[in-house]
C-alpha cells in the first residue's frame, strides 16, 4: 500500500506557548480505523519535527510507542501534522 492510499487526518492540535522546543501535540486518525494520541510537534536544530508518541521506560529512557517503518508514510504523517500546526 503506498502512502497515497493511506488517508490521515489531524483531528486535534494543541499548541503550546513559550520558549521551550516542544510546541504542541497532536492526534491524528490513519485510515478511519484508529487514533493515535500524543504525536510531539518540536523545534529542532533543522526546524520543526514531529515526534511520536513516548514513555519513560524504568532505565530512565524515552522509549517511542508508536514506530513507522514506511518513510513515504512517515514524510506524508510529518506533511500533514506539520500543516495543521502552522495553519
Amino acid at each position: 500500500m503506498s502512502r497515497d492510499e493511506i488517508e490521515i487526518k489531524v483531528e486535534r492540535i494543541h499548541k503550546l506557548n513559550g520558549e521551550s522546543a516542544l510546541k504542541g501535540f497532536a492526534d491524528i486518525s490513519v485510515a478511519n480505523s484508529f487514533l493515535i494520541k500524543g504525536l510531539r510537534i518540536i523545534s529542532g536544530k533543522k526546524g520543526l519535527f514531529v515526534g511520536m508518541p513516548s514513555e519513560q521506560g524504568k532505565d530512565g529512557k524515552w522509549y517511542n510507542t508508536v514506530d513507522l517503518t514506511n518513510e513515504g508514510l512517515k514524510e506524508k504523517l510529518s506533511d500533514t501534522v506539520l500543516s495543521a500546526y502552522e495553519e
